[in-house]
């Protein structure tokens, strides 16, 4: 089993998209039929795409979790680090490997892993 697409729902699409961004993903910017504007960018075989809020959604959910590996660890924390982006966990040696975790701007949880 493979993950093909991973949703996220968001009050600010172009916020979240740009933080993600921050990470090398390239999104575009588009809708199919009938649903709403939102972006979309490739992950190897995943798809990760922001959509606005349901209407019955208040807030995004904060429970989510993601991790992804990244080749640039070393310069991805300094450079977020001089966006004063707030890290919950610097970077350090863990039983799943070297890791750091941050915040994006909903307050998902994301697990950073040096490759």
């Amino acid at each position: 089993m493979d993950i093909r697409l991973l949703v996220l729902r968001t009050g600010d699409t172009k916020r979240l998209a740009d933080f993600y961004s921050l990470f090398g993903l390239t999104f575009d910017y588009h809708k199919h039929g009938n649903s709403p504007f939102h972006y979309s960018a490739a992950i190897g075989q995943s798809v990760l795409e922001i959509y606005p809020l349901t209407k019955s959604q208040a807030e995004a959910d904060k429970n989510l979790r993601l991790g992804f590996s990244i080749d640039n660890f070393d310069q991805m924390v300094v450079a977020l680090k001089e966006l004063q982006i707030p890290f919950s966990l610097e970077p350090t040696q863990t039983d799943f490997g070297f890791m750091a975790i941050i915040s994006d701007p909903d307050e998902r949880k994301i697990e950073l892993y040096k490759k």
